[in-house]
């Protein structure tokens, strides 16, 4: 009786590594970048890597323009004022960059004004770009609002998730817990 209890318990500790591997490839669906009308570089960063990345896909070629998504002011200043500032500081240009200054608390509400200026804009075609941990719940939302555009999700690297050994650390296993459990609220619906 106590032999399969007992078996469970080894195979979970022996393949433990492959499976939370796995659990964390649920909360990630990125994808090579390819030509656009626009980048939409979501909020919630404060390591700067969001917005070089689509700084970096826009000097590459990918599409003509960036849109700076972000709200609330912190000290003063909002996030995209802040995340253009930074980019421009590392040498990419000013005008490269367009402010979507709106309040959001989410990725929906997020998605929301960033999908009516892609339609005020004409734009068929978004690269999304978020970090890795945050591309599949954030690209399902965003389809899911507007199945008339086509996005493709670029995830922006992030230390802490460790090239996807986010349990190796606990600002990982932070970051894999709250996505997750936000995963399971927009799956629910609340």
């Amino acid at each position: 009786m106590i032999g399969v209890p007992l078996c469970l318990v080894a195979c979970l500790w022996l393949f433990s590594g492959q499976i939370l591997w796995g659990l964390g490839t649920l909360l990630v669906n990125d994808a090579p970048p390819h030509r656009a009308d626009i980048i939409v570089v979501l909020a919630g960063d404060d390591t700067g890597r969001r917005i070089l990345k689509g700084a970096e896909l826009a000097h590459q070629g990918f599409a003509p323009v960036v849109l700076v998504n972000g709200g609330f002011p912190s000290y003063g200043r909002t996030e995209p004022s802040m995340a253009i500032d930074f980019a421009v500081q590392h040498g990419y240009p000013a005008d490269l960059f367009v402010r979507a200054e709106r309040p959001t608390s989410s990725t929906l509400e997020e998605a929301k004004f960033a999908i009516a200026d892609l339609r005020r804009r004409g734009a068929h075609k978004a690269i999304v770009v978020t970090t890795k941990w945050h591309t599949a719940r954030a690209g399902r939302i965003f389809r899911r609002l507007a199945p008339d555009i086509e996005f493709c999700l670029v995830g922006s690297d992030e230390p802490q998730w460790r090239n996807g050994y986010w349990w190796t650390g606990r600002e990982g296993r932070k970051r894999f817990f709250m996505e997750a459990v936000k995963t399971i609220a927009d799956y629910l619906g609340i």
